[in-house]
């Protein structure tokens, strides 16, 4: 197996493990938008991915590392995903 495609196995299984939190928490999918929402809208964007992920692990059973350097690819899909429903979300307004 290339290390491309052990990349590859190694995020889905971490996505695999995230969305079964997910399902176990539902709660988790709300107050990660609702910390998203308050982050974004606060005006002060540099900085806001730090914030929603270090505020998710804190009120969460989500775990993403304070430090963005350490962010797994699973991790930044999470925080880019979120980031783009509240985009897509204050776009309606």
């Amino acid at each position: 197996m290339s290390s491309s495609e052990i990349q590859k196995t190694r995020i889905i299984h971490e996505l695999q493990g995230f969305i079964r939190k997910l399902l176990q928490d539902p709660k988790i999918l709300e107050q990660s938008l609702d910390i998203a929402r308050r982050q974004l809208s606060e005006g002060a964007r540099e900085g806001a991915m730090a914030r929603i992920a270090n505020e998710i692990s804190d009120t969460t059973s989500v775990h993403i590392p304070e430090d963005p350097a350490e962010h797994s690819e699973a991790d930044k899909l999470f925080l880019q995903v979120l980031k783009e429903v509240i985009d897509e979300e204050q776009a309606l307004y």
